[in-house]
């Protein structure tokens, strides 16, 4: 029997017997995260993108700003308004049609990360109280799924937000006459933090990071853990058996080196767009 048919026939198998000499068939060891690479201002159409690669997943963020008038019980707020897409072309258990519920539940997750993070204060967003705000619609695409899509969104998310410029405004609020004044420099987005994510999979009783698509699918639970600014922010897990605390502690170690290369990533990227503009 040949590797690929065996595969195919004991995919757990398959995968077990790399394991068990503590690497997987893409030749990493289970502790081992994939390279990652970020590309600023990658949609000139939008007021802030980013494109974020972790391994072969690929996630596009593009931002358009859109005045529009604030919630009655959030008068001095604005909006921010992601929407995760998991393209056809990602991967081939898509369909053409509405939103996945894996997608629809990375966007809830998403926001909820990036607000409960600190990462933008929704006050600045505010034009006048009770008048006018700015909403950011935060649409993310994934090109290329293959595993880890949260995490990927997350980070070209913040990265985009660096990047997001909004042109200042003219606005009397007696008449509600609003004015772009385009001719004016327009003022960076404050990004207080740089929230990252990175998941694991469990596997055989054994973690293993920054999972592949097929990884994923073979894992009898993940674990999700947010580190912001060398502190946890929090863990979520879904399925399997409870983990042992050792193994937790190594994952949040793996969480916390993702964290620090991203920021210092992140950084040295706004320092170099800044430079250019």
């Amino acid at each position: 029997m040949d590797l690929k048919t065996y595969k195919k026939i004991h995919p757990v198998k398959y995968y077990r017997d790399y394991l068990e000499h503590n690497i997987r068939p893409d030749g990493r060891e289970i502790a081992d995260l994939r390279p990652l690479a970020i590309n600023f201002g990658s949609i000139h159409s939008a007021d802030g993108s980013a494109i974020v690669k972790i391994g072969n997943t690929t996630v596009v963020c593009g931002i358009k700003a859109e005045l529009a008038p604030p919630k009655a019980l959030e008068p001095e707020m604005g909006f921010l308004v992601p929407n995760i897409e998991i393209s056809p072309l990602a991967s081939p258990k898509y369909r053409p049609g509405p939103p996945s519920e894996e997608a629809q539940v990375y966007s809830c997750s998403l926001a909820d990360s990036i607000l409960n993070s600190g990462c933008v204060n929704l006050k600045d967003l505010c034009i006048s109280k009770e008048k006018l705000v700015w909403a950011l619609f935060c649409d993310l695409v994934c090109l290329d799924h293959d595993g880890c899509v949260f995490d990927a969104s997350v980070i070209a998310l913040v990265a985009a937000l660096h990047t997001l410029k909004l042109p200042q405004i003219k606005y009397n609020p007696d008449t509600d006459e609003r004015e772009i004044l385009e001719d004016e420099e327009r003022i960076p987005l404050k990004v207080s933090s740089i929230p990252v994510t990175t998941s694991f999979a469990v596997f055989n009783g054994q973690i293993i990071a920054d999972p592949t698509a097929e990884e994923e699918s073979l894992a009898t639970s993940t674990i999700t853990i947010s580190i912001c600014d060398s502190t946890l922010s929090y863990i979520q897990k879904s399925g399997g058996d409870p983990l042992e605390q050792n193994l937790l502690d190594q994952c949040i170690e793996n969480a916390m080196k993702r964290e620090k290369s991203v920021r210092a990533l992140v950084k040295k990227l706004t320092k170099n767009s800044n430079k250019t503009c």
